[in-house]
């Protein structure tokens, strides 16, 4: 295997090496952006052996202006599965009930998960531990670079870049991803059109300090034309997002904390006293897709692929999961334990996901703009039956924390093929914390002795309860495969298919 010329042994989050000449690594990956789903995609392939580099356009700086502040239940499992779960919890603020337009209380405390509630922490405390990890595995940074275009071939990938000084160079590696937001560089690079529209303009954000206390952890409310949310950071200040369906102007016009404060005394009937604003800006939020997460060697994910509304809180949180699911099947492939075709399933399995945050972030946010008579008459319906229709009401907790989502499975496989698997209990602890080091776990009834060879891809584990049905668990939480019996020959078949 090669080395990057001229950059070996450098994994300073600061690097600031030059990016001339073509540095060319036989096995590896470029990932481009630096926020939540560039950062856990590149610390898992590094865990994994797979030579990174990260590049982001930006200096190196975690900023505390981001939007995201609300992790869901099905990204702490992730985040759990990497050791850094509890972590964020010891700095977040956990709410395991949320209230939607004055009718609908979603208990979350009822949820099959060891995290039965939503973690409201600021989007750069998660990126904190992220980067420790990503630079800790080994991760090569090069900030302030950006993508000016790439090149793919039947070997890999050259991507053209523009360095700290604003000298052209380029970097080659197997793959590529561009987790680099809504203006992806690497998704333009590719042609990847990004259809969709704006659905809601002019929403204001603002961090500042109230004068009073809310009373609870987040507040929401939307009155006529206003809405305002309210959730605090945990250092003194709350994010205010708001909107005023009077007020619809371009993200470009100016700002000030009287506008910001009439909406929420609209909305919200009064203003806690909002002062010292250290940030406000207002932009506009679009639904936009794109058609493939996949074109040849190069992968999109989070804001790259997918933009919705911040209604329900999962932006960072299905970025989150896009990577989990990408990073496993990258590092399989380029070890030589899977074949090409793994890749394909990454389109296969996060774009569904993606349509329907879409569709279910999309369908809250219209919910709140309701004005018209039978849209409130809708609205009112709508929560009342799902406050009173159990079902219904788990679908959409599911879906709003991620734990209700399953892939799809071959034909004639067990029922459990392609669901996310609870954080249960073995002989030998949790299955999250077997997960860690991003193996393959097998929970079986019987000893299983085809294990030994494999211990840096698959972790052998029994029930702790006298459960007879045989798993064998992705590395990120989902089933691969499953029997109700322990027959060795179909077990040794599936690990080796699946496993290598």
């Amino acid at each position: 295997m090669s080395g990057i010329s001229g950059t070996s042994g450098t994994n300073s989050t600061n690097s600031t090496n030059s990016t001339s000449g073509t540095n060319s690594l036989v096995g590896s990956v470029i990932v481009v952006g630096s926020g939540p789903t560039g950062l856990l995609l590149a610390g898992d392939l590094a865990s994994a052996g797979v030579p990174v580099t990260l590049v982001e356009k930006r200096p190196h700086k975690i900023s505390n202006l981001s939007r995201a502040f609300v992790v869901h239940a099905r990204t702490l499992e992730q985040l759990d599965a990497r050791g850094l779960a509890d972590e964020l919890e010891a700095v977040g603020r956990r709410l395991d009930r949320l209230g939607l337009f004055g009718r609908l209380t979603v208990d979350l405390s009822t949820l099959p998960s060891r995290f039965r509630h939503l973690l409201v922490v600021p989007q750069y405390e998660v990126e904190k531990v992220l980067e420790r990890r990503a630079v800790e595995a080994g991760v090569e940074f090069r900030h302030e670079t950006e993508v000016t275009g790439l090149v793919q071939d039947a070997d890999g990938v050259t991507v053209e870049v523009r360095g700290p000084g604003g000298e052209p160079g380029s970097l080659r590696a197997a793959y590529v991803v561009g987790a680099d937001g809504m203006r992806s560089a690497v998704r333009e690079a590719v042609g990847l059109p990004f259809p969709g529209r704006a659905v809601i303009r002019s929403v204001v954000l603002a961090d500042v300090r109230l004068a009073e206390n809310p009373g609870t952890l987040l507040t929401a409310n939307a009155v006529g034309d206003a809405f305002t949310f309210l959730a605090p950071f945990g250092d003194g200040y709350y994010r205010v997002v708001g909107w005023h369906r009077g007020r619809d102007v371009p993200d470009s016009e100016p700002l000030d904390l009287d506008e910001i404060k009439e909406i929420a005394r609209l909305s919200l009937g009064r203003d806690y006293g909002m002062h010292d604003p250290r940030w406000m800006s207002r932009f506009h939020s679009d639904e936009r897709q794109v058609p493939a997460y996949r074109v040849g060697r190069v992968f999109v994910a989070g804001d790259a692929a997918h933009v919705h509304s911040p209604a329900g809180g999962q932006g960072l949180n299905t970025g989150l999961q896009d990577a989990a699911n990408l990073s496993w099947k990258l590092a399989a492939v380029l070890h030589g334990r899977a074949e090409e075709p793994l890749l394909d399933t990454y389109q296969a399995e996060r774009h569904p996901v993606g349509r329907s945050v879409l569709r279910s972030s999309g369908g809250i946010v219209r919910l709140a703009m309701a004005k018209r008579p039978w849209e409130l008459g809708l609205r009112a319906a709508l929560t009342t039956f799902l406050d009173h229709v159990g079902p219904a009401r788990r679908r959409v907790v599911g879906q709003i924390t991620g734990i209700g989502y399953a892939y799809g499975a071959p034909r004639g496989a067990h029922r459990l093929t392609g669901t996310r698997v609870p954080d249960v209990a073995l002989a030998g602890g949790r299955l999250y914390e077997a997960l860690r080091g991003g193996r393959f776990v097998l929970i079986t009834p019987e000893v299983y002795g085809g294990g030994d060879g494999r211990k840096d891809r698959l972790a052998v584990e029994r029930w702790a309860s006298g459960r007879r049905t045989t798993v064998l668990v992705r590395p990120d939480g989902y089933v691969a495969w499953a029997a109700e019996s322990a027959d060795p020959a179909a077990i040794e078949r599936a690990v080796a298919a699946h496993v290598g």
